[in-house]
């Protein structure tokens, strides 16, 4: 967490009325006149104070300030970097967009472009536009971690109850057996011990990083407030360091959200109607509970609309290859031809960041950040602000290959005839191909792909699609004979799935549970090619893409 300036200045209105007064001494209810400032301990201290500050071994090397200077921001409260604790923070790398020490640079960024001391960067005054902005994402960040925080009390609470209730079965069902069952109960109430133990230490161990993270965005907040008091240099820093706070927030707060509610269960074994035949007292099973299953929707076409996305300065007609919609409901489109990411703005005006390859597929990576694949075998992730700005890259292998999500923090990027599964960081997880008997999943080329909390379908250019765990192991397959050519798929938020034909021109529907439910569109709608679609929940339409075409199509449905 960044360190903040905490400048005691504000008067409280009594006797004593000083305009700096002592940091320690406020501690003990008791107010003396600040007559210098620490900017290490980023403490006002009084002249009792001082004296006993400078005889601590701790702090006896502190420089000390006068009080105006440190209020006139005359200082330079030295950042320590996170990595080395002994070394300050003096350097800024662009290629990562962020603050380092220098053996942070010599050891891990020398080959880096965009390397310079912090003090010969152009002085820039940070605008009141991006402290309010990152105010209010630091505000939004912190009051969902708290929600965070108290879910997970409460699931704690929950599963604190299941195994109570799971012991009681267990003690009820003990009772009606005989020693062979004593045994076989203490080896169960073993499982049901560990998992729940496992169970609990993880959730623990969350709702202690929830509250360290709500604690290092109270202080950024804080920070952010009193961010005019510093210098530019240190300004500069400061932001960098609260940006990836609240950067960090964010991941933890997808992290945390894709792993759902757990719980823990115990069922008792059918077979103790013969206990000679008994192996085990009954099953602990344990597990997230998929709170996103909601009815299921009866889709109804109420109107549709076409929006145009060319822009004066394409050179092509759009190849719109994948549709991405934020949470809060922006729309990002790679247009593959025109080699852009555009964004639809709620009034349907486009804008666009230019790529020196091919966009073929784009997903969200967390609340504030997109990954996009291109066809010269990297991703590019790029954050979603004014304008959008690019980030870091990790290298592939099929880049031009369309088809990529995000599924429990991994990237499920397509290649030829499956999937492959990197890190964030571009390490290769997995492959996904085969099944256990060595069959090949997919019965052709693997298209684009549409993702859960943890299931993900794959479509592969026939009749339909393959849903597949988050493990990678198959579920079950989404077929239906009017699909030709099966090309785009997304997931609504009652299960629903649909799947677009791209030789057959229609749209076919599943439920959650893979039977087919409907054709929600048929050839004769007049659609040409299907490339892609995406459902968009908050305004409940479905946004679909076709082939060489400047415009996308909206199926807007009944509430």
């Amino acid at each position: 967490m960044a360190e903040g300036s905490n400048f005691q200045s504000l008067k409280d209105g009594s006797d004593a009325d000083y305009e700096f007064t002592c940091t320690p001494c406020s501690k003990d209810n008791i107010r003396e006149e600040a007559d210098k400032y620490c900017p290490e301990c980023h403490e006002y201290l009084c002249k009792t104070c001082t004296r006993y500050h400078g005889r601590l071994n701790a702090t006896q090397q502190h420089k000390l300030l006068d009080k105006n200077d440190a209020n006139r921001g005359l200082h330079i409260a030295g950042t320590k970097c996170q990595y080395h604790t002994d070394r300050d923070i003096e350097m800024y790398c662009k290629t990562h967009d962020m603050v380092y020490c220098t053996m942070c640079i010599a050891t891990e960024h020398r080959s880096c472009n965009g390397v310079n001391k912090i003090e010969d960067l152009s002085k820039q005054c940070v605008t009141q536009t991006e402290i309010q902005a990152l105010l209010d994402e630091t505000k939004n960040a912190h009051d969902t971690v708290k929600s965070l925080t108290v879910k997970q009390k409460q699931n704690l609470t929950a599963i604190d109850k299941q195994n109570e209730a799971c012991e009681e079965k267990l003690d009820d069902t003990e009772t009606k057996l005989v020693e062979h069952i004593r045994k076989l109960k203490r080896e169960t109430a073993k499982c049901l011990n560990n998992k729940y133990s496992t169970l609990k230490e993880d959730l623990v161990s969350s709702i202690s990083v929830s509250g360290r993270t709500a604690e290092d965005l109270k202080q950024t907040t804080e920070q952010l407030h009193m961010i005019d008091s510093l210098n530019l240099e240190q300004q500069f820093v400061r932001m960098k360091l609260m940006k990836k706070t609240v950067k960090d927030a964010n991941t933890f707060i997808t992290e945390v959200t894709a792993e759902g509610t757990k719980f823990i269960d115990f069922t008792v074994n059918k077979e103790l109607a013969d206990i000679t035949q008994v192996n085990s007292i009954g099953d602990v099973t344990t597990g997230i509970v998929d709170e996103q299953i909601v009815k299921q929707r009866q889709y109804k076409i109420k109107s549709t609309k076409k929006i145009n996305v060319k822009l004066s300065n394409d050179n092509l007609n759009c190849y719109i290859s994948d549709i991405c919609i934020l949470p809060d409901g922006t729309i990002l489109l790679t247009d593959c031809f025109n080699t852009k990411v555009k964004r639809l703005n709620t009034n349907n005006s486009v804008e666009n960041v230019y790529f020196d390859a091919r966009p073929t597929s784009i997903c969200c990576v967390s609340n504030s950040e997109v990954a996009v694949k291109l066809n010269n075998m990297k991703i590019q992730f790029f954050s979603i602000g004014s304008p959008l700005s690019k980030g870091k890259t990790i290298d592939i292998i099929n880049g031009g290959q369309f088809g990529l999500t995000m599924c429990c923090g991994d990237l499920w990027s397509s290649v030829l005839n499956g999937v492959n599964v990197y890190s964030t960081s571009s390490k290769l997880v997995k492959s996904i191909d085969k099944d256990q008997n060595g069959k090949s999943i997919f019965k052709s080329n693997v298209q684009h792909m549409a993702a859960t909390s943890d299931i993900v379908v794959v479509t592969d250019r026939s009749d339909g699609a393959v849903c597949l765990n988050k493990d990678g192991t198959v579920i079950r397959e989404l077929r239906d004979s009017r699909l030709k050519d099966t090309r785009g798929a997304c997931i609504a938020d009652d299960g629903t799935v649909f799947l677009c034909g791209y030789q057959s021109n229609n749209i076919v529907m599943f439920n959650r549970d893979g039977h087919c439910l409907r054709e929600l569109i048929g050839k004769d709608f007049g659609l040409k090619k299907l490339v892609n679609m995406c459902f968009d929940g908050k305004r409940n339409r479905l946004i679909v893409t076709c082939d060489d075409t400047n415009t996308l199509f909206v199926i807007e449905f009944d509430c």
